[in-house]
């Protein structure tokens, strides 16, 4: 099964979103992290599609989405959320599902507890918690903020296995797929993965958007969360209270993975779907 590519406007921004699946079953929207683009979903949305209308956005600065004008503001959970609340609005989705990856995840995370809190009855947390590791954010800004640029498409690729080791098992031709999705050709003829490096400006103007237990605390759906053994952003003792705390959530470690999960080998998948149902 193959997706189909669409654009919508959404409080002036133009979105581009991939739909698997037929629209008359139940929505699940697939939410990917900081630097990365919709393409990341496929083999999920793919194992999906067959019981669910499955969306995949790109988020504003990512994929094929448009880049803000105003970076400062608009590059923020907060927006992302408004968004996204739009574009469900604009599908007439009144009740999905919610599987997001890093940003993704706390993208779900914060429009569950305000503006889709009636609407989403399932979320998933890949490597995404209230309370986020210092230093692996200033690890991911070191190489998000400023994205390197090479001669080749296969240079690129080399890139993208050394800063992604974390996301567990790829195979050759999924490592090519990740590259060529995420690519774009520089004025100077080089190659640059494709989103804009503005984007990290929500470190710098919106400084504590990651920390969110208050939004946390307040769920009431029903939550999943999937850290990976080795990761170094949410950490072992923050995934462990969120099955204490506000909707205490189911959590699963994943073997093989630091941050994060790809969800693109049939034991990873099977967790989320089965979760799903």
């Amino acid at each position: 099964m193959r997706p189909s590519s669409h654009y919508l406007t959404i409080h002036q921004r133009e979105l581009h979103y991939l739909q698997w699946g037929s629209p008359h079953k139940p929505t699940v929207l697939l939410s990917h992290g900081l630097a990365r683009t919709s393409r990341d979903f496929d083999d999920l949305a793919a194992a999906l599609a067959g019981d669910y209308h499955v969306i995949v956005p790109d988020m504003l600065g990512r994929g094929l989405s448009q880049w803000s004008p105003e970076p400062q503001t608009e590059y923020c959970l907060e927006f992302y959320v408004k968004l996204l609340t739009g574009l469900a609005d604009q599908l007439a989705i009144t009740s999905m599902r919610w599987v997001g990856t890093s940003m993704g995840g706390a993208i779900g995370m914060l429009a569950a507890a305000t503006t889709l809190r009636d609407r989403i009855t399932h979320l998933v947390l890949n490597d995404n918690g209230p309370q986020l590791a210092e230093t692996a954010i200033n690890r991911i800004r070191s190489y998000a903020g400023s994205p390197a640029s090479f001669n080749t498409v296969t240079e690129l690729e080399a890139y993208f296995r050394q800063i992604y080791t974390p996301y567990g098992w790829l195979s050759d031709e999924q490592w090519r797929r990740l590259t060529e999705s995420s690519v774009r050709r520089l004025p100077d003829g080089k190659v640059t993965p494709h989103y804009d490096p503005n984007m990290v400006m929500q470190f710098i103007e919106h400084e504590n958007d990651y920390l969110r237990w208050d939004e946390y605390d307040s769920l009431s759906c029903k939550t999943l969360v999937l850290r990976g053994e080795s990761s170094d952003l949410l950490l072992a003792d923050t995934a462990q209270a969120m099955t204490q705390r506000g909707p205490k959530a189911t959590l699963v470690t994943v073997a093989g993975c630091g941050h994060a999960p790809a969800l693109n080998v049939l034991d990873q998948i099977t967790i989320v779907r089965d979760f799903l149902r």
